[in-house]
């Protein structure tokens, strides 16, 4: 997830793209590119494309992960455009997206509509036609789960939204071992918990610092509704059950030693840091101190590397 840097002026005040409504080709351009939330289809590539690797026991079919990251952009997009689309008003309200193109004006809601839905077909036909129907119907699955479960039920009603409507975000994990087998494996399945365990204490500290913003526009995440201390111990757990689940793979006969020492190096360190966070909320330090951001930068780090090993693994048994 990124924090978009904020102009300063009053929330929920949308900004008019110029004297007018005139808007700029290029600025146009760069709106649209923004509506599929780039910054967070990077870390859906990340989980997916490593997986290809290890679904291959070695290099893929260079070809068919190009295809496979091309449909997993245009699928996550529609969903990230949808989501806007459905968001467009607490958007407004909220500091860290106060820059979205819907409420700065740049894309009018009529066109987000209509190209999330186009980037939703074309990714679905485009799998279908040169993936495979398994892997399009994973992704369109997965469209659906994020837009219909996550963003019109459960972001507004619960505080455990973040925790299901992560499930979405699961889904490139088990689209990159479709694409190269056709066929799904304990292996995706135990790659997709480690990404579902690890959704909630990945996205929890950045909560942690923008709760003020979810707060004003009523959506619960969970330190919105919970003290510091509660939402700390509860990152501890999911982290906790993380680690021990993507230590699974080796056991089980799908990894080696090289991604068993990735995993035991980073998820100690993530443990450290979560631990860590649980210890300034007990002591009730808040504010700057309390440091939430480190675990929340962490995980990216983390998820990178474990997922780097899984792809690098192959070549080291």
């Amino acid at each position: 997830m990124c924090v978009t840097a904020v102009e300063s002026r009053p929330a929920g005040v949308a900004l008019t793209p110029s004297p007018g409504g005139h808007r700029p080709f290029g600025a146009r351009v760069k709106a649209f590119v923004a509506l599929t939330k780039p910054r967070i289809i990077e870390l859906l590539l990340i989980t997916t494309v490593p997986v290809m690797f290890l679904a291959a026991q070695g290099v893929p079919d260079l070809w068919l992960v190009l295809t496979t990251t091309i449909g997993g952009y245009l699928s996550a997009g529609g969903a990230n455009a949808l989501n806007m689309y459905i968001d467009r008003d607490i958007d407004a309200l909220m500091d860290r997206t106060s820059q979205r193109p819907l409420v700065t004006g740049m894309v009018s809601p009529r066109e987000c509509l209509a190209f999330g839905i186009a980037l939703a077909v074309i990714s679905t036909v485009w799998f279908g036609l040169l993936v495979n129907w398994l892997s399009a119907a994973l992704s369109l699955g997965a469209l659906l789960f994020y837009v219909v479960v996550y963003t019109m039920l459960l972001k507004r009603r619960t505080a455990q939204n973040i925790v299901w409507g992560g499930i979405a975000g699961c889904m490139p994990v088990l689209i990159g071992w479709s694409a190269v087998t056709n066929s799904l494996s304990w292996a995706a399945v135990i790659l997709f918990a480690v990404i579902f365990f690890w959704t909630p204490p990945h996205y929890w500290p950045l909560s942690m610092k923008v709760k003020d913003d979810y707060a004003r526009v009523g959506v619960p995440m969970l330190p919105v509704i919970a003290s510091n201390q509660v939402v700390a111990r509860q990152i501890v757990i999911y982290s906790w059950v993380m680690v021990a689940v993507s230590l699974l793979l080796t056991p089980l006969g799908y990894t080696g030693w090289f991604y068993t020492s990735v995993a035991l190096l980073t998820g100690g360190f993530w443990l450290w840091e979560a631990h860590g966070l649980q210890n300034r909320a007990k002591a009730g330090v808040s504010g700057a101190k309390l440091k939430e951001m480190r675990l929340f930068h962490w995980s990216i780090t983390y998820v990178s590397l474990l997922f780097v090993a899984v792809a690098v693994d192959p070549f080291l048994r």
